[in-house]
């Protein structure tokens, strides 16, 4: 994994609120009359059971099926709406109670993410990222070029990056 995936990890990645839970996948089946139903199963009984239990099992089956739906729609709706790139890394450099400059200094944005931001670091970024301008082992038009187009690489991967910041 290369250093903007890093990057785009940190920043792209929506953390859900809530803990994740697992649930197995509700299936129908009809078992023997003896056999018990296996765990996290949903059992159609038999058409002699009478046709309540038979309901009851599949209007059991509807709700969670509509459930898992409605749970992928959300997450679906939260891969649509961009990640907020401005806000994210104030929040990330305010919890840490330092000062970066992270808005114009590729080291401080890497720092901000606590990520690698030796010079080994960004010239693997500076590959990541296609850089074939001069001074490939480092410099200052080498680094704002990162910084520029780190910014333009994550707004083009689903960032809402402020326009200031894509100059």
């Amino acid at each position: 994994m290369g250093i903007f995936d890093s990057i785009k990890e940190k920043l792209l990645t929506k953390k859900s609120a809530e803990p994740a839970k697992t649930t197995t996948a509700a299936k129908i089946s009809t078992p023997a009359p003896a056999a018990p139903a296996p765990a996290g199963k949903i059992v159609i009984p038999p058409p002699q059971a009478g046709t309540q239990a038979v309901a009851a099992a599949k209007a059991a089956l509807a709700a969670q099926e509509a459930a898992e739906a409605a749970k992928k729609a959300k997450e679906e709706a939260q891969k649509a709406e961009p990640v907020d790139i401005e806000a994210t890394i104030e929040a990330m450099v305010k919890a840490k109670g330092v000062t970066l400059n992270w808005r114009t200094s590729i080291v401080d944005l890497l720092k901000a993410l606590d990520l690698d931001s030796s010079v080994a670091a960004r010239k693997e970024l500076a590959n990541d990222l296609k850089y074939s301008g001069p001074h490939p082992d480092g410099s200052a038009e080498k680094n704002i070029w990162l910084h520029k187009e780190v910014m333009k690489a994550l707004a083009a991967n689903g960032g809402k990056v402020p326009a200031a910041l894509l100059k």
